[in-house]
């Protein structure tokens, strides 16, 4: 068991090197057009990368919390601070997220001053948005989740949803985590 867990702290830590290097690679300007590429559920989402933290296995054992919402799932200790993990697809008014072995925590990046975490279906590595077809220029994508901030479309037909974390944690409602 510990073999395992080792190993996928080795593949995660490997990810976040390759997207390292490719951001540092992209010295033309491209690398303020990336963002980080998730899964959650079937939804595809784009998160800039200021925004996003850590990247860790849904492995790591989270501590449900009574009396909260079905959409947080708990607690989790990542590097001796607790963080609060959330179901955005849940939270968003859809199924909740089922756990595989490509799940991820995504923490958010310590400069919004918010420990929580998103459970990711699966990443999908570094996104060009420059590429992407604005598929709602100067609308508000969705009022019911105004943490989307717009609607695009990849040169294969895929739409993309991007992602504000730090509109998200400005969410009343994601931060009232008590039934």
């Amino acid at each position: 068991m510990n073999e395992l867990i080792d190993r996928s702290k080795t593949h995660l830590r490997e990810l976040q090197a390759r997207l390292n290097d490719r951001l540092r690679e992209s010295s033309d300007g491209a690398g303020q057009d990336a963002r980080l590429g998730l899964m959650i559920g079937t939804e595809r989402y784009l998160v800039e990368l200021s925004e996003a933290g850590e990247i860790v296995s849904a492995s790591t054992p989270i501590t449900p919390v009574p009396l909260t919402h079905d959409w947080f799932r708990g607690l989790v200790n990542l590097r001796g601070m607790l963080f609060a993990v959330s179901d955005l697809g849940r939270f968003g008014g859809g199924e909740a997220t089922p756990l595989s072995k490509e799940s991820r925590l995504l923490a958010l990046a310590s400069r919004l001053n918010f420990n929580a975490a998103i459970l990711v279906t699966r990443m999908m590595g570094l996104q060009n948005v420059s590429v992407m077809f604005d598929e709602t220029p100067g609308v508000v994508v969705d009022p019911a989740r105004p943490w989307i901030v717009r609607s695009l479309r990849d040169d294969e037909g895929r739409s993309w949803h991007e992602l504000s974390l730090q509109r998200l944690i400005g969410d009343e409602r994601f931060v009232m985590v008590e039934r």
